[in-house]
């Protein structure tokens, strides 16, 4: 039987480079932060060869971006109870958070116009 705790929960299933995949369930109220903490606590049996050193340097992508630590699933608005594609990478470091809005701002304010007389 499902409960309402269960259809509150947002189900991810977190991919990989390598491809492989694994489900997990967490609440909109957990960051990317917790989620990296979390699967680095219960890192998946067939994910050995991937096996990082620390929670850390893992990196969660939804839809082409990088989730900073504090955001969580809630303000992503994740469907409950449906599962939602993100990648999980190793990397030290990221992007500052606007950093590419803004060079996309940089480039509209370029005026690349022609005149033909």
């Amino acid at each position: 039987m499902t409960s309402q705790r269960d259809l509150d929960m947002v189900n991810l299933r977190l991919i990989l480079v390598s491809g492989k995949t694994q489900d997990f369930t967490f609440s909109p109220n957990d960051s990317a932060t917790d989620i990296a903490k979390h699967v680095f606590d219960n890192w998946p049996a067939g994910w050995e060869e991937e096996q990082v050193s620390s929670p850390s340097i893992l990196r969660l992508i939804f839809q082409g971006r990088f989730l900073h630590g504090n955001v969580t699933l809630g303000a992503l608005k994740l469907p409950p109870g449906r599962t939602t594609v993100m990648h999980l990478v190793a990397r030290e470091t990221l992007p500052e958070p606007n950093s590419h809005g803004q060079r996309n701002r940089e480039k509209t304010t370029e005026s690349n116009c022609c005149l033909l007389l």
